[in-house]
């Protein structure tokens, strides 16, 4: 009888069963390899082991472990129960049902992206979405790219390369990542003119930067801060103004892409995004042309909206640029089934960005009230319901926060940073926030439906 202690040859290992299964799901160089490896340390191991356990069982485990962990997609789901909706480092905007059915029904075979069925002739790709955002914004023509940066870069070298551009100082703002607007605008190959202070700019300062070098007023929303006290900003209709009497085209960079509630009533809408704004009204103040994130306010994938007149547009469009930063079949699918839930006024109900900013505080409180009552029922687990402030995020609406309630727990035998960690490392790792030395579980940015996982997940702890 051979000793199981024995390390048995590579071939003997891939007959047995737990082999085979182990190929049929990573393939055979993947599953040789990581047999391979594993004996390779068994085999220089000074700890035999559990007599009770052979010793291909263990390189078959110790096999399947690293198969598993060099597999393992480093884009998973989580649940976000840090109460920021528009989440940066977890995505920022979670999609739509009707953009992910969007997304699969174009990804799945072939689809009219750069074809016209009508005539049965090459069409063009970057006319998808074009007549939404119109609908959506009163712009004339529209065009999309990868991201707002993107729609920063073309929309300044299609209209101002190697010529002016003025905006005021307290509007030069550097976003995440370290994106600086000047650094962005240097690279488009528009040169900088910068007027006002920090803390003022008058409509004065941009007429008395216009030169026979000036090629573009640029108006750019600080999205991600907030200057008060001693200031003073113009309207986007004074600069509008100074613009049209001097023969110099305006555009904003709205950031967020902000297009309103269905439901001007809503408390939301005044008291959270009071200062954000809204595409349309850029549009119809005059500007000709604005850009903005789509998977912000918006609710959708990951692009920068280009809205204005159809000139401007047209400019932007035929950039060389453009082929570099379009963007593909799923983004335009994604982008367009978004769209739609705004343009038929279902956004509040179906769009997770929206309906999480409209989401009474009552609605989180009943759910915080469920969610804290089965996790104190478990053992080990202290837990409060405690009053505070979900934020927007994702450079939006800086420092407003919405009344919130949050689950405040701790687990005996783990400090706060240390249950955290645990908490990133379940089957579907849960993000939450610690505050007070406990952690956090704001419900706001957690679905509805993913209560009753997230319980499952905790109690698995």
């Amino acid at each position: 009888m051979s000793d199981p202690r024995t390390i048995p040859s590579i071939d003997e290992l891939r007959r047995r069963p737990a082999a085979v299964a182990l190929e049929a799901r990573f393939g055979a160089r993947a599953t040789v390899d990581a047999l391979r490896i594993a004996a390779g340390r068994i085999r220089q191991a000074t700890d035999a082991g559990d007599p009770n356990v052979s010793t291909a069982a263990r390189i078959e485990a110790a096999a399947a472990e690293h198969l598993a962990r060099m597999f393992r997609p480093s884009l998973e789901p989580v649940i976000n129960a840090t109460g920021v909706i528009v989440h940066t480092n977890l995505g920022r905007a979670p999609l739509a049902e009707a953009a992910v059915e969007g997304i699969s029904r174009v990804a799945r075979g072939y689809c009219s992206l750069e074809y016209d069925v009508q005539r049965g002739e090459r069409g063009r790709r970057d006319a998808h979405a074009e007549t939404l955002i119109c609908r959506l914004t009163g712009a004339e023509a529209a065009v999309v790219v990868n991201n707002n940066a993107a729609a920063t870069l073309i929309l300044l070298a299609a209209l101002a390369k190697g010529r002016e551009v003025i905006v005021s100082r307290g509007e030069l703002v550097e976003i995440g990542g370290g994106f600086r607007v000047p650094d962005v605008m240097r690279e488009s190959g528009a040169v900088l003119r910068e007027v006002g202070t920090t803390n003022k700019t008058r409509a004065s300062d941009y007429a008395a930067a216009v030169s026979s070098r000036t090629a573009l007023i640029l108006r750019v929303h600080p999205s991600n801060f907030r200057i008060e006290g001693f200031t003073e900003r113009p309207a986007l209709a004074e600069i509008i103004s100074v613009g049209r009497r001097l023969g110099i085209p305006v555009a904003e960079d709205l950031g967020s892409g902000f297009l309103g509630f269905a439901d001007r009533s809503a408390a939301t809408s005044v008291d959270t995004l009071r200062d954000e704004p809204v595409a349309a009204a850029t549009i119809d103040a005059g500007a000709d042309v604005c850009c903005f994130s789509g998977d912000k306010l918006l609710g959708g994938p990951q692009a920068g909206i280009i809205a204005g007149r159809a000139a401007v547009v047209k400019r932007i469009r035929e950039h060389p640029l453009m082929r570099a930063l379009r963007v593909d079949k799923l983004t335009y699918a994604a982008l367009e089934a978004t769209l739609i839930e705004h343009a038929a006024g279902r956004a509040a109900a179906n769009v997770p960005v929206q309906h999480m900013l409209e989401m009474p505080a009552e609605a989180i409180l009943d759910r915080a009230r469920r969610l804290a009552a089965a996790l104190g029922r478990m053992q080990d687990w202290r837990v409060d319901i405690v009053e505070g402030v979900s934020a927007v995020g994702g450079g939006s609406a800086p420092g407003i926060g919405l009344r919130t309630w949050s689950v405040a727990a701790s687990k005996h035998g783990l400090s706060s940073k240390e249950l955290a960690q645990r908490l990133r490392e379940l089957t579907t790792p849960v993000v939450a926030r610690i505050q007070d030395d406990r952690v956090h579980f704001d419900l706001r940015t957690v679905r509805p439906d993913q209560d009753d996982t997230l319980l499952h997940l905790l109690a698995t702890l």
